[in-house]
C-alpha cells in the first residue's frame, strides 16, 4: 500500500470514528445536560432506562417541539425534569390520564409516560386499565424495580412473592401482577425487557413508539439501596448479572414465561 493509500485509509477510519462518536452522543440533544448528574442512588438502573429512551427518540429522529414527557411521583417520576422537551410532572398515579388528555388535545404530538411500577400499577392501576381499553395512542415506559424505592422500600405491585421489604419483614404474602395479562385486547403492544439487555431495551422502546395504539414497556431495573440489599444482593452489578442469567429473549411468542423478555403484539380483529 502506498503512502497516499495509507493516508486515505487512515482518514477514512478517522471519519468513521467521528461519525459513530457523533451518532452515539446525538441522544443528548433531548436532555438538559446542566441538570446532570441525576440524584438517583449509585447503582440505580433508572439512568440506563432514561438513556435508552433518549436513544430511541434519536433513532426515530423525533422532533423536540412535537414530543411530550409525562411522569408521576417516585424515583422514576423525576425523569420528566431531565428532558429538554415539554414535560409534566404530575400527581401520584395520574401520569396516564394527563398524557391521554394531552394526546386527545393534540393528536400530532408524541406523548410518552415515564414512571415506576408503584405509580403506574399501584395507585395508577385503574387509569392503566382504561387507557388499554380506550387504546389511546401513547407510549408508557415503566421503570419496574419491584419496590417503592423513594419512600424507603415498601411492597409494590411487582414485588416477588416472599420477598422481604420494609412492609413485609416476614416475606411478601402476595404475588406480583403479571402485567402482560392486561394486554389481550384486539390492538395492543407489550414488551418486557431489562436494564442489562441494552439493545433489546432500546428496540422495545423504538417499536413501542412506532406502534399505533397504546404501548407499554416493562423495563426491569435495579434498586440496590432499598430492595436489592434486603433480598441478598451485595451490589447493583450482581442484580444486572441476575438479569443476564435469568432472562432469555423470546420475541416470537404469544405469552412470556417468568424468565422471558420479549415483545408481544395483539392485532387480531383490526
Amino acid at each position: 500500500m502506498s503512502t497516499v493509500e495509507r493516508r486515505g485509509s487512515s482518514l477514512y477510519v478517522k471519519s468513521l470514528r467521528l461519525y459513530f462518536m457523533n451518532t452515539d452522543i446525538n441522544y443528548k440533544r433531548y436532555l438538559k445536560l446542566d441538570l446532570l448528574p441525576t440524584p438517583w442512588c449509585p447503582g440505580c438502573g433508572n439512568g440506563i432506562v432514561l438513556k435508552a429512551v433518549c436513544q430511541a427518540f434519536d433513532e426515530l429522529n423525533l422532533p423536540k417541539e412535537g414530543t411530550v414527557i409525562v411522569s408521576g411521583i417516585g424515583c422514576a417520576g423525576r425523569s420528566a425534569g431531565f428532558f429538554d422537551l415539554d414535560s409534566v410532572h404530575t400527581a401520584h398515579g395520574r401520569a396516564i390520564p394527563v398524557a391521554e388528555g394531552i394526546k386527545y388535545a393534540n393528536d400530532a404530538l408524541t406523548v410518552v409516560v415515564l414512571s415506576g411500577d408503584g405509580d403506574l400499577l399501584g395507585i395508577g392501576g385503574n387509569h392503566l386499565l382504561h387507557a388499554i381499553r380506550r387504546n389511546t395512542n401513547i407510549t408508557v415506559v415503566c421503570y419496574a424495580n419491584e419496590i417503592y424505592g423513594m419512600t424507603g422500600g415498601q411492597v409494590s405491585p411487582l414485588t416477588p412473592h416472599n420477598a422481604k421489604t420494609v412492609t413485609s419483614p416476614l416475606g411478601n404474602a402476595d404475588f406480583p401482577i403479571d402485567v402482560q395479562s392486561y394486554f389481550k385486547n384486539r390492538n395492543s403492544y407489550f414488551a418486557r425487557t431489562t436494564a442489562f439487555h441494552l439493545n433489546h431495551l432500546k428496540k422495545s422502546i423504538v417499536e413501542a413508539l412506532k406502534f399505533k395504539g397504546f404501548s407499554f414497556v416493562e423495563a426491569r431495573t435495579m434498586c440496590i439501596v432499598n430492595y436489592g440489599r434486603r433480598v441478598g444482593y451485595k451490589n447493583s452489578h450482581e442484580m444486572l448479572m441476575h438479569y443476564k442469567e435469568f432472562y432469555k429473549v423470546s420475541d416470537d411468542t404469544e405469552e412470556l414465561s417468568q424468565n422471558e423478555i420479549g415483545i408481544l403484539r395483539h392485532t387480531a380483529g383490526l
